[in-house]
């Protein structure tokens, strides 16, 4: 990915969009095979001599077209360079050939991602674990579907990010203004053809720039589902509830000055990263309004948010992909948990039985409250306070109590959700 968005790579780009201009107005007669020829085969990129010219010239695609002139050694076939063309013709062109060669790492990192999802929601859809709401203890659920609602998320995200990767991946060659007139529709069609990708309908100078907004705001989508991933393990790794802890090395240490430390500190890093990339999406919207048919505001800001947006995203989505995939879980602690309470947990089953079986709703309510509110506070056994209530008893005998604390029945349809997330 840093390759990609090399100074290097990013000139041979640009020389692909003018190289292919070539090639097409020479097969249309507009420029001489031979000196089509010749740029093809002589024409190179010099990044030093790039930049030591702009920085006289003050125009980075002048240098560009100077320099790359300079390795043609034929003037006559070098006056050919660029012909037709205006800069944003490159550069916005040579911009989408970028952004799809990083849209397909990021893809292959998404899909690997995707698929350690998968493999460890199976590892662990039977694996009883502690619900929770507003961070505190609700009803169970299994540590597998906390992973599937992760894999089914970052699936979603998958066809978000194929959409907007394709809508980035276009270019134009319509001149200063967009209106085409001086190499016409039909060329910009055959040159983008030559590059493998697809002509904007139409343009101003530049591309619309809510293709780029979209794609920003693709990966900062994604970038807040990597981090609500890693803030849960940043949650479940606490003392308190040490239920799954991300991996630490043989010789990692977590404190300079408290030895039994093991700290998330790779949550805590994706989880900071991801407000970056999120942060960029914002520069990208502001990105859309400019003035007429083109000024320059978006292109300083680009330089940065696309390179880096793109970096971090393959970064993120390879550091989350080894946090899922090698974290330590812990089903005997989850289990420990669940039982902490005592029962509470089963509260809603149990007012649900009730009721089923008979009892006024707000009565049932009543008793099942008094006796979870006492427990709470006083850290009593909510289940033997239930047994011992007549109230209760009036309506479950000891069998529909058993089955009202019956933690099996909280994940008996893990299964069937299963089936609606993986197909089987």
């Amino acid at each position: 990915m840093g390759r990609v968005w090399s100074d290097q790579n990013r000139f041979e780009k640009w020389l692909e969009v003018e190289l292919a201009a070539a090639d097409a107005l020479a097969e249309a007669g507009v420029v001489p095979r031979e000196a089509a020829a010749r740029l093809r085969e002589r024409a190179k990129v010099n990044v030093p001599r790039i930049h030591e010219i702009e920085s006289r010239v003050r125009h980075d695609v002048i240098a560009f077209t100077m320099a790359v002139g300079e390795t043609v050694a034929d003037a006559e076939s070098a006056r050919w360079l660029h012909f037709g063309l205006t800069s944003n013709d490159v550069v916005d062109t040579a911009q989408a050939l970028l952004l799809r060669d990083a849209s397909v790492l990021i893809e292959l990192g998404l899909e690997n991602f995707i698929a350690i999802l998968e493999r460890r929601a199976w590892e662990f859809k039977d694996t009883p674990q502690m619900g929770r709401t507003h961070g505190v203890h609700a009803e169970p659920v299994t540590f597998g579907l906390k992973l599937a609602n992760w894999y089914d998320e970052n699936r979603r995200n998958l066809e978000r990010f194929r959409a907007a990767a394709k809508q980035v991946a276009v270019g134009k060659i319509s001149g200063a203004v967009g209106n085409c007139s001086h190499l016409g529709p039909e060329m910009e069609d055959k040159i983008c053809a030559k590059l493998g990708i697809g002509a904007a309908p139409v343009t101003s100078q530049v591309l619309g720039r809510d293709r780029h907004a979209q794609y920003m705001s693709t990966l900062a989508l994604m970038a807040a589902s990597l981090e609500r991933i890693a803030l849960e393990i940043r949650h479940l790794q606490r003392t308190e509830v040490r239920e799954v802890e991300e991996p630490f090395g043989g010789e990692q240490r977590g404190s300079s000055a408290m030895p039994h430390k093991r700290n998330p500190v790779n949550c805590e890093q994706i989880c900071g990263l991801a407000r970056v990339v999120r942060a960029n999406a914002q520069a990208a919207l502001e990105n859309v309004a400019l003035w007429h048919e083109r000024d320059i505001s978006h292109s300083s800001v680009e330089r940065i948010i696309l390179p880096d947006s793109a970096i971090l995203m393959d970064y993120l989505l390879a550091k989350t992909s080894e946090l899922v995939d090698n974290m330590r879980v812990f089903p005997q602690r989850m289990i420990r948990n669940i039982e902490m309470t005592h029962g509470l947990i089963f509260s809603g089953q149990l007012l649900q039985d009730l009721v089923e079986h008979g009892a006024p709703r707000e009565d049932a309510y009543k008793w099942v409250q008094s006796h979870a509110m006492e427990a709470w506070e006083q850290d009593l056994n909510f289940r033997e306070r239930i047994h011992a209530d007549a109230n209760v008893r009036r309506y479950l005998n000891d069998a529909a109590l058993e089955r009202a604390f019956d933690l099996r029945r909280h994940v008996r349809y893990v299964d069937d959700i299963f089936v609606r997330v993986f197909g089987r």
